[in-house]
């Protein structure tokens, strides 16, 4: 049975799927598309052109699918889409796209938002991220599956996060981070690897033990960052240094952390 509170407003146009529930105070907006078993408790504001994926919980106060903050937003059509099984909590706000990054905003399954964090415009999020208290993605941001963002962090607009890394609090990242990596610093720098992301998930030693000496060699080869990227990819046959390779010589607008010597 869906569940709407009568202090609720559900606009017009709006979708509500089986088994939701949205309670006192929310506004859900006319383009809104709620899948089975989301939950709003209460005070939750959903606008624009917004999907919520089933079973995704959103706490009191989160605004969704509010315009970007982008001073080239000119009303343009845009998107947000969020979805299944995520936990948003207090006072999260997810903007939607803008034209000149794709026009959409995309948050993956499993997810959990901590109070007050922010995804904005055309950010790519990745399924079982967390982002904790406070911290903030900047516009265009690419964050892998099961990142860590640790509280009060930024993110600088275009960085990329490569899947399994875990951020630090307090920490400001400015550049691209390669998987696993383990980043920390109000001007972050690339300390080591998630060695305990790696084992939580079941990374066999093997591999954890291939991944230490490729940062290794990442922090004492010769050459520039790219070279020495390159170097551990050559014969080695471990799927996790392949992806940091992988990673590194993909497209991308800014510069990477590289190892503290």
């Amino acid at each position: 049975m869906t569940e709407i509170h009568p202090s609720a407003v559900v606009e017009e146009g709006a979708v509500i799927g089986a088994g939701c529930k949205i309670g006192p105070f929310c506004h859900v907006g006319p383009e809104v598309v709620l899948a089975a078993g989301v939950h709003l408790q209460s005070h939750v504001y959903v606008t624009g052109d917004t999907h919520i994926g089933e079973g995704t919980v959103v706490f009191p106060f989160a605004s969704l699918g509010t315009d970007p903050q982008d001073l080239k937003f000119a009303g343009e059509k845009t998107r947000l889409r969020i979805g299944a099984r995520n936990r948003i909590r207090e006072h999260v706000t997810m903007s939607t796209g803008t034209a000149g990054g794709g026009g959409v905003t995309t948050v993956g399954n499993d997810g959990l938002f901590m109070a007050g964090c922010h995804v904005a415009h055309d950010c790519v999020v990745g399924d079982r991220v967390v982002i904790v208290n406070q911290s903030a993605l900047a516009g265009h941001c690419q964050i892998g599956d099961d990142v860590i963002v640790g509280g009060l962090s930024g993110i600088h607009q275009w960085v990329r996060i490569g899947n399994g890394a875990i951020i630090g609090a307090l920490s400001m990242v400015t550049r691209d981070v390669i998987p696993y990596g383990l980043v920390a610093g109000p001007r972050a720098e690339l300390e080591g690897l998630n060695l305990v992301g790696l084992k939580r998930h079941g990374v066999s030693k093997a591999d954890i033990n291939a991944l230490r000496h490729a940062f290794e060699a990442l922090r004492d080869g010769d050459g520039a960052f790219r070279d020495r990227v390159q170097a551990i990819g050559a014969g080695n046959d471990s799927e996790y240094v392949q992806k940091i390779v992988a990673f590194v010589m993909g497209d991308t607008d800014r510069q990477f952390l590289t190892p503290a010597p």
